[in-house]
């Protein structure tokens, strides 16, 4: 979606450099990590899409219920100290919700960790002034509208066509905060 969203920008007439610092497999505490070693990483815009590994470290785990709820905490915590890092820094941050399909079925259970986590992003937003950019519902109803093979390659992954829904989203957002 970044290279989407960056050909939408030149196509446009805009003058913007974007790049990918996402890694597969980053958590929350990792990119935290690499925010506070890597100062490059920061520039005009820091659009977050963070969870869903931190969610896979839950559920893959064999973690109580006491320990996943450990683990959403310090999730928070963790998401807090990037966001006072990136606010304090990036002229502007947009938040995104993490999102799961519920194809493969064994992903449904995620569902109520998504919605927890997205709550806890969602209250970060408001307390930092940022806006939030909901994907869960979104891409799932792009799913179900052209069949989930469409949109994800495996239940958490997207396909080029989810990448474009997605990037449709967020060229949105940055262009909608970017007039105020």
């Amino acid at each position: 979606y970044v290279k989407m969203l960056a050909g939408r920008f030149h196509r446009e007439g805009y003058e913007i450099q974007m790049r990918n610092c996402g890694t597969d497999g980053f958590t929350v505490q990792r990119l935290l990590q690499r925010v506070k070693t890597d100062s490059t990483i920061i520039g005009n815009l820091a659009a977050v899409l963070i969870g869903i590994n931190d969610i896979g470290m839950m559920m893959n785990t064999d973690r109580t219920e006491a320990q996943k709820e450990q683990m959403m905490q310090e999730f928070s915590a963790h998401y807090a100290e990037l966001l006072h890092l990136l606010t304090a820094d990036a002229r502007q941050v947009i938040l995104m919700e993490p999102f799961i399909f519920p194809k493969p079925a064994e992903y449904q259970t995620w569902i109520p960790y998504v919605r927890t986590m997205s709550d806890k992003i969602q209250q970060l937003a408001v307390k930092y002034s940022l806006p939030f950019l909901p994907l869960h519902d979104t891409l799932n109803r792009g799913a179900v509208k052209q069949g989930f093979q469409a949109v994800t390659t495996d239940g958490i992954h997207l396909t080029a066509c989810g990448h474009e829904l997605l990037a449709r989203k967020l060229c949105s957002l940055i262009l909608e905060t970017s007039a105020r």
